[in-house]
Formats: structure tokens, C-alpha cells, sequence
């Protein structure tokens, strides 16, 4: 059943048969649908028109971010259909679980101070890597009321377009920044336990985990930064723990070691710290060793991203894409 006040965008970019499991699943649940590609190489686009949606290709002349074809895909979907009060973001990689709109709608249609729902999103192939285990319980997030939400969410027409939608110099942290922006107005955002989206990272390289960390790194900076006037929840004491472990620590013991090599001893800090986040994790969870060494290592990935973000604003340039596939 299609829901007619809901309309969804889609952004991708080189997806494959992964956008074409998203598309289908959309146009079983809603029936305005755009697809936003960023200069995708393989059939996207054409995929894209022969399931039914329509298709807005973004200019390459500008810095390819997801927060700029969220808010041209966005802006195309209120040209179809002005009247819509309803908008599900949802990422190329997904598929949109079927009863999830109908749940998501009828939640903000009882709750009028909620802008954005958001349910599970679950990996598709969590057993094939660590990396897709890993995405999967990061996504396990709590139920109910939330500071953030991810890249699939629905969300109040009037509530985004209350905040100027995402902000599209973002190139990473878009969601979260968004969020932040709208319960400074006093609306709030929710995790509701349902299913909401199935995801497929095909993360097995741990290049690709890497990457993924200098982008969290590069949107914590960003987000940090952008907020540093106002009172930003706790993305400032994030921002300096990746700063320390990242950077701090592994610069301190290396010139250190060039002058007395004990100083290498300083290293077992970071096997402490892995034995304490082993620790915190509690004995239910699966992989918990490699994962505690896994969110140790990617600090320096996150720090490094921190650096390329303020590498950006001293050249007063946008970074593009920040890819792990």
C-alpha cells in the first residue's frame, strides 16, 4: 500500500543492484519518489527511470555531499507535489522495511513535537565481516527519545524546511547536525523500536572500516566547529578524546622515543584501553576483543580526519565525498 502525503528521496551514487533493491522497496510504500545520484558511473540513473522515480543528477561542478542531494532531492519533491507533509530520507544502500511509513506516520501524527522518527536499521549480511557486525550493533540504538538520527529517517516538512533543511557545506555528520539545529527549537526526535531500513554495507576490507572512521572524524570536527558558540551535547569532549588518542598520545610517545626509547612503553596505554572497553562491553557481546581494538586504532583515522577538516576551512574549500566503498 502506498501512503500518498509521504514522498521519499533517495541519494546514491555507483549502488548497483543495491539501489535497485531500494528502489522497489520504496515504490511499494510511497508514490513520489526521487533518486538524486552524485555522478554515478554505472546504470544508476537508468535504473532509477525505468523503476518510476524521478531522477535529479546533481551538478559536478560543486562538491558532491550527502546533505546537498537530501536537500535538491528535497526541493524536487515539494515541485511534484506540493502538498506533501511528509518526507522519508533513505540511502541508496537501504531497503525500506513495508510497514515502516504507516508506523513512522502514525507516531508523528500523535506526537505533534516530534520532527523525525527513525527505527532499526539492520545490516544485511552482518555474519560475512567484522566491519558489517560492527555497523550493525552501531545501529542498535536505544528506544525513544534521541539527540540524533542516521541518513534514513522521516521527517516533518515543516520542521525541516523550519531549519533551512541540512546544512549542504556538511560533508560528513549531516544527520546529527540537523537534529541539533531542531531541538534548539524545541522539537524533538525519536527511535521507535520497528523495523525501519535493511542496509548493505559489503564492508570486509578493513580499508573500508578505516575510511569510515576518517569520515566520522572529518563530521565531528565539522559539527563541533560549526556549534562551538552554543552548547553542542558532547561532541567537543568526542572531538578531544579522538584528538588525544589519535594524535596527542601517538606524537608524544614517538618524539619521545627518539630521545629514550622507554618511552615506547607508553604504547601499553592504548592495550589498557583496550582491555577496558573489552571490559565495558559486558559478556553478551559477539567479536567484543576485536571490536575494542577496532574503536582504538580508527582514533588515529578519526584524528586524521579531524586534521583534513581544518585543512579544509584554512583553504576555505569544501571537501567532496568522503567514500569507504
Amino acid at each position: 500500500m502506498t501512503i500518498e502525503d509521504i514522498g521519499i528521496v533517495i541519494i546514491g551514487r555507483n549502488e548497483g543492484e543495491r539501489l535497485i533493491r531500494c528502489l522497489k522497496s520504496a515504490k511499494m510504500c510511497a508514490s513520489v519518489i526521487v533518486y538524486v545520484d552524485s555522478g554515478s558511473t554505472d546504470r544508476s540513473i537508468e535504473n532509477a527511470k525505468e523503476i518510476g522515480a524521478h531522477v535529479v543528477e546533481l551538478d559536478p561542478t560543486s562538491p558532491f555531499t550527502a546533505a546537498r542531494a537530501r536537500n535538491e532531492g528535497y526541493m524536487a519533491i515539494r515541485k511534484l507535489k506540493p502538498d506533501i507533509s511528509l518526507i522519508q530520507f533513505v540511502d541508496g544502500d537501504c531497503c525500506l522495511a513495508p510497514q515502516w511509513l504507516e508506523v513512522a506516520r502514525a507516531f508523528l501524527t500523535e506526537h505533534g513535537d516530534v520532527a523525525i522518527a527513525c527505527g532499526r536499521r539492520r545490516e544485511r549480511h552482518p555474519e560475512s565481516s567484522i566491519y558489517n557486525y560492527l555497523c550493525d550493533e552501531e545501529w542498535n540504538t536505544p528506544i525513544g527519545e534521541s539527540q540524533q538520527c542516521g541518513g534514513d529517517a522521516l521527517m516533518r516538512v515543516d520542521a525541516f524546511e523550519a531549519v533551512g533543511g541540512f546544512r549542504s557545506d556538511v560533508t560528513a555528520g549531516e544527520e546529527p547536525e540537523l537534529c541539533l539545529r531542531l531541538r534548539k527549537l524545541g522539537w524533538k526526535i525519536w527511535r521507535l523500536n520497528e523495523e525501519m531500513t535493511e542496509h548493505d554495507a559489503a564492508m570486509t576490507r578493513f580499508r573500508q572500516w578505516w575510511l569510515r572512521a576518517v569520515r566520522s572524524g572529518y563530521g565531528l570536527a565539522n559539527i563541533t566547529w560549526l556549534h562551538r558558540r552554543t552548547p553542542a551535547d558532547g561532541w567537543f569532549r568526542m572531538l578531544t578524546r579522538a584528538i588525544f588518542w589519535g594524535g596527542i598520545l601517538p606524537i608524544f610517545i614517538g618524539v619521545g622515543a627518539l630521545f629514550h626509547p622507554v618511552v615506547l612503553l607508553g604504547f601499553l596505554v592504548y592495550v589498557a584501553q583496550i582491555v577496558r572497553l573489552r571490559l565495558r562491553a559486558g559478556s553478551n557481546l559477539r567479536h567484543a576483543w576485536l571490536r575494542a581494538y577496532l574503536m582504538t586504532v580508527t582514533k588515529i583515522a578519526e584524528f586524521l580526519g579531524i586534521l583534513r577538516f581544518f585543512w579544509s576551512a584554512i583553504r576555505e574549500k569544501n571537501t567532496n565525498l568522503i567514500e569507504y566503498k
